[in-house]
Parts: C-alpha cells; structure tokens; sequence
C-alpha cells in the first residue's frame, strides 16, 4: 500500500515513511492509495475475533511494511495489559436500538488511547525499518485528551521526544492536571495563551517550516505528529467500529446484511473519519450523525457546504470539541472532489487566506448521501447528561452527550429508528464538573473543584472512578511553562537546543 498527499505535491511513500513523517512535505495529509473493500465473507469472518486479532485484520490492509506477526506483537502490547477491560471497547446496549461504543477504558480515560498507545511501536519500528537513527521528535496540539494520551503512550520511549501544546484555559481541571504532572525524561507540555486552534495552527507552522526542518536535520532530528493528521494515528480507530458491528450482532440488534448508524461527537473530524473510512471497507452503515457544541462549523459546512472559521469561538463543558478548523476534513475533501488534489489545495488556500470556501452542488449532494449534522448548546448537554443518568441509569461525560441529543434531534427529524451506536469519548469522571452538575444539581456543586466533585459523583451514582484518574490531585505538578503562540518555535527551540 502507497500513501499520497492529498495535494498532489509529493511523492507516493510507504506506511512506515508516511508514519514517520506525519505530515506531507506539500503541507497536505497523507491516505493510502485506495482503500480495501472486504467481501461479505471477509466481514463476517470478523465477528468471532477479539479486539486484536479485529486490530491485525484491518490493518494488515494498510500497514503493508509491518509483518503479521510484527503487527500480532505490537497489538498485544498495545492493547493487553493497560486496557480495564479485555473487551477494549465494549458496547453498553442502553435500549433495543442503542448503545453506546465505550472507547474510554486505556490509560488515559479517552478514546485517544486507541490509537496512541499503538503508535508509539508503529513509530519506533518504523524508524527501524527505515534505517533512521534521528532522534523522533512528537510535536502534538492538543484540545486536551489527546496530549495525555501522546505523553503516555512515548513516555520514555527511547530515541523519542514528546512536546504537547496545549490552550492554557481551555481543557478541563482533570485534562491539565493529566498533563502537568506527566513523568517521563522525555515529555515536555507547555500551556498557550489562546485557544486550540492557535495551539494547532502554531504546530502546523512549525511542521511547514523548512529553515528548521534543516536544522533539525543537523542536529539528528526530525518531526512527526501524534496528532490525527498522521495516518498511524488514524486508522487504528477504524477497528473499533468493526467492533461495534460485531457487538450488535452479537447482543442479537442487528443482522450481518442489515445497516446501522454511527453518532461521533467530534471537533477535529478524525473520529467520525475513521467511521466513514470502515463504511468505504464495506461496513454496512447508513448515517454517519456529526455532532457538535456550539462551536458549530461542522454542522453548517455539512448542512450547507460552507466552511467559515471566522465565527465566534466558545469554551464550553464539550472543550475537547472547542475547535474551528477541523484539520481530518481535508481527507474528505479529497473525496469529495473526485480526488483532485489542486481543488483541495484551492479549498485550503481558500480557508487559509479568507477563512472560508463553499463547495459545489454536485459536492454537497455527496456529502449529504453519507452524513447528517446538528449541534448542542450548554444547556441541552446537561439536560442530556441528567436524561441518559435517570431514564437508563448511565453516566456519560458532556462529549457523549452531545452525541446523544444530537441522536435524539436526527431521531425526531427522520424517524429513523434502525439500530445506533454513539461514540462515548470519554470517561464521565475526566469532566466530572459539568457531569456532576448535571446530576447532582448546580448549587450542590458550587465552589467544589473537580478532584472533590469526583469522589462525590462516584458515590451518588455507584460508578467507580477509573483507575487512571485515582491520587491524581496528589501527583507533583513538574510542567508549569505557559507561552504566547507566537512563542511555540522559540520554546521548541530551546528544549531541543537547536
């Protein structure tokens, strides 16, 4: 399998050099060549198998440079013993035609774990593979669960650095408290003075600049992205939707002919990607259902064809979707557009220069055979928190509840009632605050700071906190550097002595 950009400007590379590589030398993402189509037989061979030997299946497809049994050992490490539950990825049937896709039982309590906790061997092999004795270094913005998940998953990895940016003021108590206590001799975080997507357009900066990338290459380093933008971050998320297939025919919801929709709650659009990638492998899906907060650019763009970031921006109790320039959509766009890489390029020009572009009708009419869109206000993600605790007795984080009242608008807006499964994100206890305002009252909770309110959540509702989040308020802060944005090179800079 080949990998090339979706600017057409650089060369086809193999899955091992587009992982190392992260981002395209044409500033454009990489995606394979085409994408494999399993026969019927081939997808339900899959329903007998585990999450690892599901995880083998459908990136053996892709990862074409790593063995099979190369790929058996590192899922095993990947996903054995650092998962609470052998299952990896259960799904919790709430009502005949729903559950929920439980993607938040790794290290880190997210679904990021799904993937970074796999990347740190693909990449380390891959730098093997490819005779590369450069130090790695992970650059990394992060809305919050993604830094974490980075930071855990390459802590002390040799010939690896890790550096994660994250907005100073706009990731949850418990997410900052993750990262700022992150051990490890090669993990650095710095807080941003801003939002996401200047933390993010700050690292893309940095990746397009090739003066450094030369003196990087002098000093025996080189870059690459945890972030989704890199391929090997993405398609281990494909798996879990197999995944998810597999457990509704399993629970008796579903048969293997007939389809299903998929709800992602989603800012940076890599989650929802990688359920429209397993519906191009065969997966029977009908709707992929886009959910947003109020920061709402994918519902307009998906409802009308209109990208614009220049909009307000909002910190809401969903900050891990707080984002207005989904960087993942450039993917689709490839596809949207016929895989033409120079619309693409114009498309992101169009973005970049005036914050805007619009796509055809033709385009539009395509996307729409495939996604439904909506967004959530505060209000209503806490009204669905409190919904799903007393009408089902299960507790979900803000993310997940966008998810769910998004579901509920496409319900009452198609009367679609075939069998769905919402993406749950995170664990509730990462966002316990706006969780537990939701289901203890918001005067109960009142200048209560999360690390108290996630002792008392766990003992009104019965859920256990997980493990990973356990003597977290204790744990010695070691990263306490805040930058401006335009300060990110420069700190990158001094912490690689170059």
């Amino acid at each position: 399998m080949k990998y090339i950009s979706t600017r057409g400007n650089s060369n086809p590379i193999n899955s091992t050099q587009a992982i190392l590589t992260g981002l395209a030398p044409d500033g454009g993402l990489f995606l394979p060549e085409s994408i494999p189509v399993l026969t019927p037989e081939e997808l339900t061979g899959l329903l007998e198998n585990g999450y690892q030997l599901t995880a083998e299946t459908i990136l053996g497809f892709y990862l074409t440079d790593y063995s099979p049994g190369e790929l058996e050992k590192m899922l095993a490490q990947a996903y054995g013993e650092k998962f609470d539950t052998p299952e990896v990825t259960p799904l919790t049937l709430v009502r005949d035609n729903l559950a929920f896709l439980e993607l938040w039982h790794g290290p880190t309590c997210a679904f990021k774990d799904l993937a970074l906790q796999l990347l740190s061997y693909l990449l380390t092999s891959a730098a093997r593979k490819n005779g590369l004795e450069k130090e790695v270094v992970l650059l990394v913005a992060t809305s919050g669960d993604t830094g974490k998940a980075a930071l855990e998953g390459f802590k002390n990895v040799p010939g690896t650095k890790v550096i994660v940016f994250y907005p100073e003021d706009g990731v949850s108590e418990i997410q900052k408290k993750q990262m700022v206590t992150q051990e490890g001799e090669n993990t650095f975080v710095i807080g941003v003075r801003g939002n996401f997507d200047q933390a993010q357009t700050g690292v893309k900066t940095i990746f397009a600049n090739r003066h450094l990338q030369n003196e990087m290459e002098q000093a025996g380093k080189s870059f690459s992205s945890a972030n989704s933008i890199n391929w090997g971050r993405l398609i281990p998320q494909v798996v879990y939707y197999f995944r998810a297939w597999s457990g509704l025919i399993k629970q008796g919801k579903l048969k293997p002919q007939e389809s299903f929709n998929i709800v992602v709650p989603t800012g940076n659009f890599g989650n929802i990607l990688a359920a429209y990638y397993s519906k191009k492998m065969g997966l029977p899906v009908n709707k992929l259902i886009c959910a947003s907060n109020s920061n709402n650019v994918l519902t307009e763009f998906i409802r009308t064809g209109v990208y614009d970031r220049k909009r307000s921006f909002y910190q809401t109790i969903s900050p891990s979707m707080d984002i207005l320039v989904s960087s993942n959509l450039e993917r689709l766009l490839y596809d949207l557009t016929g895989h033409n890489p120079r619309a693409v390029s114009d498309y992101m020009e169009k973005l970049r220069v005036e914050g805007i572009y619009k796509l055809t009708n033709e385009q539009l009419i395509v996307l729409n055979e495939g996604f439904w869109a909506d967004f959530v206000t505060e209000k209503e993600t806490t009204g669905a928190i409190k919904e799903v605790f007393e009408e089902f007795n299960y507790l979900i984080d803000p993310h997940t509840a966008v998810g769910y009242k998004v579901y509920k608008d496409y319900l009452k807006e198609t009367g679609d009632r075939r069998p769905t499964v919402i993406a749950s994100t995170a664990s509730p206890f990462k966002f316990n605050t706006g969780v537990a305002r939701a289901v203890l009252g918001e005067q109960s909770t009142l200048d209560q700071d999360e690390f108290s309110l996630l002792k008392r959540l766990s003992a009104f509702t019965g859920v256990k906190i997980p493990q990973g989040l356990m003597g977290l308020e204790d744990k010695p802060v070691l990263h306490q550097r805040v930058v401006n944005p335009e300060e990110m090179e420069g700190t990158v800079r001094e912490i690689l002595g170059i």
